[in-house]
């Protein structure tokens, strides 16, 4: 599979637009304020272009990630059914966080299923919330299923970011919950932007950037960003379905996914670009650049800047030139200070 994949199915037409209503919740959640979108004018010269801005929710709501914005939202869903009392959800550290945090904040019970290689400080930073943890014996899709079963089998409500399913509810609460940071966006960019970089995962996030950036006067082109080593969106646009992919193991655990989520694929199939692949060394390096700029950004938020640099032969391919603006989304700030720190601070890769 080569470094760039490109849709062949674009129709935007097809890609609907955001509801809007997660908006005013977020802004009355304690301590809600608009992340920073911070001009980086030396990786702008670096690769020659008008202006490069990052999106930084590494201090969003007192967490690390950008992920509270889609959980809360589809925590405070499940809470308004009759009869919630424990949620259950999946993770690899930051989404299982967010849900753990939000269903504390709102007298929830929760338990959160975790691949058996998730980090010990993500898990022990989830287990400070209250929240009850299950070891899965298999990577992230395998938490997934468990998880699922779970909630299935004890009347608990799942809590997901993905599902096989492409009806199901909760992961497209999640998609409508990251609304609320590309609202933001629109009174912070100085002008349209020419592309938007957002690391994937199973893709909630990036269908929430694709829905955006569709509905802007000039559509930018949105391109996922993955490991090479668990390019599940990539397979999938490949493909023309989501498709189960191994993962041999990437240190960007958050996007160590090995399927696409069937409620984001209709909105990727329909207006994501392309997908960029990259490798862990490259990210680190991007990483050390970005702390060397006052900028604590993990391995997830790091990679839109490494894949932008993987990107540099390929510019002419996706219209990119000396007027252009590029938006990378860092979607993680320190989120295992032991794996950061090696990586920043010694350079382990």
């Amino acid at each position: 599979m080569s470094d760039l994949v490109l849709n062949t199915r674009l129709n935007l037409a097809d890609v609907p637009a955001a509801t809007g209503e997660p908006l005013p919740f977020h802004r009355g959640l304690p301590g809600y304020r608009p992340t920073p979108a911070r001009a980086l004018p030396w990786v702008a010269a670096e690769l020659g272009v008008a202006e490069v801005l990052l999106k930084d929710e590494s201090g969003r709501l007192g967490l690390t990630s950008f992920k509270v914005l889609g959980a809360w939202w589809a925590v405070e869903q499940a809470r308004l059914m009759p009869g919630t009392k424990t949620l259950m959800a999946a993770s690899a550290g930051n989404h299982g966080l967010a849900v753990a945090h939000a269903a504390a904040a709102s007298g929830l019970d929760c338990q959160i299923f975790l691949p058996a290689g998730a980090a010990p400080g993500r898990a022990g930073r989830i287990a400070a919330t209250g929240a009850r943890l299950v070891r899965v014996a298999g990577d992230y899709d395998a938490a997934v299923a468990a998880a699922a079963a779970a909630a299935s089998a004890g009347g608990a409500v799942l809590v997901a970011d993905t599902s096989d399913d492409p009806s199901a509810l909760s992961p497209r609460w999640v998609v409508d919950g990251y609304s609320t940071l590309f609202a933001e966006l629109d009174e912070q960019l100085p002008g349209p932007a020419d592309m938007v970089l957002v690391p994937a995962g199973v893709g909630s996030l990036t269908a929430a950037a694709v829905i955006w950036a569709a509905h802007q006067p000039r559509p930018p082109n949105v391109l996922a960003v993955e490991p090479a080593t668990a390019a599940c969106v990539a397979a999938a646009l490949a493909a023309g379905r989501p498709v189960r992919i191994p993962t041999p193991g990437t240190t960007m655990a958050g996007l160590d996914c090995g399927t696409a989520s069937a409620v984001a694929w209709p909105v990727l199939r329909a207006g994501l670009t392309g997908a960029v692949l990259v490798a862990d060394e490259p990210v680190h390096q991007a990483m050390r650049d970005l702390a060397g700029w006052g900028l604590a950004i993990g391995d997830c938020g790091a990679a839109p800047l490494a894949a932008l640099r993987a990107l540099r032969g390929l510019r002419g391919h996706l219209g990119l030139g000396p007027a252009s603006r590029v938006l990378l989304l860092a979607t993680e700030g320190i989120t295992d200070p032991g794996s950061y720190h090696a990586v920043v601070q010694f350079g382990q890769s």
